[in-house]
């Protein structure tokens, strides 16, 4: 048994994961009923995530805001940009995708376990605000991090004129949470072994066979964002071949986030990767967990495929410009739901309300998505997440490139 330990131990965790993934689809597939004890893995994987990550956020931004001095050059302007561009960049590529292939959905009864969706533009934007003056104990209790960016914000603006022992304490809480993190990460086998077989136990394969379409036509924009969208951005930025940069990231970042399907609970992994890279820690620290919060282009393909797919579902017709001005609204305003489970599902409502849709019909579309969620959700996160270190090198190298031509000039002078 002890050399099986050391044998796992020196496998990577990605090796690890693929091996739960196996474990798990055997056992869904082959001994459902005497299996069911495994699904309690997976719930308690998902549980120590989203329990842990709230926190995670809190204490890396506010350490990161405590510790930074005046007169430190920071990306952040070029980072947010970036992020805004990504996400437009996302919808358009899903729009023009869904027109190029449009499909259409067989729908059924509208699920009674999808939680209520917003009902216009001001409902949403009303609770963006609101979110951001959240009590912060309730925005850490409901994962509401919009609130607990908002917070930590401030507490480390606060925090910016204390001693230097308190601001050390800050950071040690910090480095202790990301620690908390990274054991639970190394769980991730285990609780993906219980999470896919409790997909395949109650869904079975062919849940995910019977909207294949659908599903490779959002992966297919996905994969199209993160291999030809993103680099040609970051190639106008740096101006020398992206893709070692962008594989990096997607290996290190994007794998991990793919198993754990949440973006806040990979910022330990994109911190790492961005130290890594050697970039600028008071730029990263910061960028990486507001990326995890508002960087959606994963976001952006989904509600702009799954509306769109509604739209032909429901022969209505309309021009592109529009529903790449439409999508692009939805997916902004997904921002402020991406604390909430399903949150990029719940908007499909809202954007399909602009197209005249039904909201019950909108709604079997949503149940659609969560049918296809363990793939979809992971392949969104894991866009999402790896593009957060991909776009904050890309700014720093920008500036660096631009800051060696003003030194080959002067020595030129």
């Amino acid at each position: 048994m002890r050399n099986v330990f050391k044998l796992w131990n020196r496998l990577s965790l990605v090796q690890q994961i693929i091996i739960g993934l196996i474990v798990g689809i055997i056992l869904g597939v082959a001994t459902p009923d005497v299996a069911q004890p495994v699904t309690i893995l997976g719930t308690l994987f998902v549980g120590a995530l989203k329990a842990i990550a709230p926190v995670l956020v809190l204490f890396l931004v506010m350490a990161a805001i405590a510790q930074h001095k005046k007169g430190q050059q920071t990306n952040m302007k070029s980072i947010v940009v970036l992020y805004l561009v990504g996400t437009f960049a996302a919808a358009v590529v899903a729009v023009v995708a869904s027109f190029i292939f449009p499909i259409s959905l067989s729908l059924a009864e509208r699920p009674e376990d999808v939680a209520a969706a917003p009902g216009g533009i001001a409902e949403v934007l009303q609770a963006v605000l609101l979110n951001i003056v959240d009590n912060p104990v309730n925005a850490l209790v409901n994962a509401n991090y919009i609130g607990i960016l908002a917070w930590a914000v401030l507490f480390g603006l606060a925090l910016r004129n204390t001693s230097d022992t308190t601001k050390s304490v800050i950071t040690n809480f910090s480095d202790a949470v990301s620690k908390v993190v990274t054991w639970v990460i190394k769980l991730a086998p285990v609780g993906i072994m219980g999470l896919v077989f409790t997909s395949i136990a109650e869904n079975g394969l062919s849940s995910l066979a019977s909207y294949g379409q659908l599903l490779a036509l959002l992966l297919g924009c996905m994969f199209f964002v993160a291999l030809v969208v993103n680099p040609l951005i970051v190639y106008l930025l740096i101006r020398q071949n992206p893709y070692p940069l962008v594989f990096t990231c997607l290996k290190e970042s994007g794998v991990t986030a793919f198993f754990t399907r949440s973006s806040a609970a990979n910022i330990p992994v994109n911190m790492k990767l961005s130290e890594k890279l050697g970039l600028n820690k008071d730029s990263y620290s910061v960028s990486i967990p507001l990326g995890a919060t508002i960087n959606m282009a994963g976001a952006a393909v989904t509600i702009s495929v799954l509306t769109l797919a509604a739209v032909h579902t429901m022969n209505i017709e309309i021009d592109i410009v529009s529903a790449i001005l439409l999508s692009l609204l939805a997916a902004i305003s997904a921002c402020g739901a991406s604390g909430v489970a399903g949150g990029s599902l719940l908007l499909i409502p809202l954007a399909s309300s602009l197209f005249g849709i039904p909201a019950d019909v909108a709604m079997q579309v949503v149940g659609v998505g969560f049918i296809i969620g363990v793939v979809q959700d992971s392949a969104e996160t894991a866009l999402n997440s790896s593009t957060d270190v991909l776009f904050t090198a890309a700014a720093e190298y920008r500036e660096r490139r631009k800051a060696g031509k003003k030194v080959n000039a002067d020595q030129t002078a």
